[in-house]
């Protein structure tokens, strides 16, 4: 192979990872830089470039690079920008794609959402190998999700489409980050977790081991911790969450019969804990016709590769030059 290698960037608001990735799916070489010291895209791009010349090199330089590929919040495939990344320093429409390509000797580069990203390396790497139909969905701070129709990335006519953690669960309920109220992302994500254990731990007098800790400081993994402990306040949390996502799952199989359901991120940790109720829910608000055909799967590139990986599956799309 003339090109053996690709490149796979993940841009998030702390860090930026990158990789140099072979056609197994294998990361050769990696490294990263802090994405929030730059205020000025143009001295991040410059930093990222710097940062990326010592795995070029030992890839064996630039000609040995098909691509690059980029997943970032509230990137766009058609048009290689970031549009209005709350979690990002610069602010605008920002022509990422080509800044990084013109730093990096050239070399063609793609850019998708950080969750089209995943679902892209699910198809490429993980547990989606040989399906042409399944959504990829990931819970972490966020929820987002990834859309995949007869072997085909849903885009939508903007680049926009797959905004899954969006949708609205509960009319009137907790205001969202995205400035909406009732949205999926405000419950079924790790923040939502916390925010229901602080919302249950002020409503309600249980004994609880998270009655321990500062409310204002409660994360998804103390609630986790807490839970595997037999803490059974912690467990009616997981439980909760995994009914507004089952209920959120089975919308979602009725608009687009995928085979597979993949769950990725943080908040998979928990397991069967999050796990069982996610089925239960999600099987018993179904229509009848889709029931026990679609698979709910968990993820299986792992949680330190998987945003690289999912990149730079971008990277062997792009023509040769």
């Amino acid at each position: 192979m003339e090109k053996p290698y690709v490149i796979g960037i993940d841009i998030g608001g702390t860090n930026s990872v990158f990789g140099v990735v072979d056609a197994r799916g294998t990361i050769l070489y990696n490294g990263s830089i802090k994405t929030g010291i730059y205020e000025d895209v143009n001295d991040y791009v410059s930093a990222l470039a710097e940062g990326m010349k010592e795995v070029i090199a030992k890839a064996g330089g630039p000609e040995k690079i098909k691509g690059i590929g980029v997943g970032a919040p509230n990137g766009n495939y058609f048009n290689g920008c970031i549009e209005f990344a709350p979690n990002l320093p610069w602010k605008g429409k920002i022509e990422l794609a080509q800044l990084i390509s013109e730093k990096t000797y050239n070399i063609p580069v793609t850019l998708t959402n950080d969750a089209n990203a995943a679902a892209i390396g699910e198809m490429t790497y993980g547990a989606a190998r040989g399906m042409k139909d399944f959504i990829e969905i990931t819970l972490g701070t966020g929820v987002g999700s990834g859309i995949v129709i007869g072997g085909t990335l849903v885009y939508g006519h903007d680049g926009f489409a797959g905004e899954l953690g969006h949708v609205t669960m509960r009319r009137d309920g907790r205001l969202c980050g995205c400035g909406r109220h009732g949205c999926l992302e405000a419950y079924a994500s790790a923040t939502g977790v916390a925010r229901t254990a602080r919302e249950i731990l002020m409503t309600r007098t249980e004994k609880s081991l998270l009655r321990d800790l500062n409310p204002e400081e409660i994360t998804s993994k103390d609630v986790y911790d807490a839970a595997v402990k037999g803490d059974l306040l912690a467990v009616e949390i997981f439980e909760f969450t995994g009914n507004i996502l089952g209920e959120a799952l089975s919308d979602f199989v009725a608009f687009s019969s995928p085979e597979a359901i993949i769950l990725f991120g943080g908040l998979t940790k928990a397991g069967e804990l999050i796990l069982n109720p996610v089925k239960r829910s999600m099987e018993a608000n179904m229509l009848k016709v889709f029931q026990g055909k679609t698979k709910l799967l968990v993820s299986q590139l792992k949680e330190s590769d998987a945003a690289v990986l999912g990149a730079s599956a971008l990277g062997w799309e792009v023509k040769d030059n």
